[in-house]
């Protein structure tokens, strides 16, 4: 969700976001694409795929996060639906590719400081159909986590000083869906 017609003063602007301030609200809007997609994506083998990577925001911290990504960024696709996102992001991020792909929800990314919403996707019947790891302007690690230990991983990557992304603390709930 973009508010086009939003109101306020633009505080500056770069490719990707805008900041606005209303009254004495400032925000950041997204600009430049058309949405954001996620994915919780598991495996036959009843894991669950994860990717870690470093985070600039937070000084270049390693984040565990589901695969995402952002939709109709991609010159000359900028109409991209957003399941070719999904599907594109998870190939890109991961190396696997869904064989059934189910729309969850739409929910805010983080409503006290963005308008930005992201479209939740179950990923199942995955198939390896590349290496994974992102783009040349990512440094990508994926992560196989068998369901059974997924509490077990996620303490040991919290004490090893690894940030967790809020979205992971959901994947058993999606799991059962």
């Amino acid at each position: 969700m973009t508010r086009e017609n939003a109101e306020g003063e633009v505080l500056g602007e770069g490719k990707w976001l805008r900041l606005r301030k209303e009254g004495t609200w400032e925000w950041v809007q997204r600009v430049n694409t058309t949405g954001v997609c996620g994915l919780y994506a598991f495996t036959d083998a009843d894991e669950v795929v994860l990717v870690e990577q470093p985070r600039s925001p937070l000084g270049n911290a390693r984040v565990l996060e589901i695969p995402a990504g952002l939709v109709g960024d991609i010159v000359g696709q900028e109409d991209e639906a957003i399941e070719l996102a999904a599907q594109r992001e998870l190939i890109e991020e991961t190396g696997y590719e869904s064989g059934a792909l189910r729309h969850i929800v739409e929910v805010p990314s983080c409503p006290g400081i963005t308008e930005e919403t992201i479209t939740l996707y179950i990923a199942r019947d995955l198939e390896k159909v590349g290496p994974g790891g992102g783009d040349e302007s990512e440094d990508i690690e994926v992560h196989l986590v068998p369901m059974k230990e997924f509490d077990s991983f996620i303490a040991a990557r919290i004490k090893s000083g690894t940030w967790i992304d809020p979205k992971v603390f959901a994947v058993p709930f999606f799991h059962g869906l």
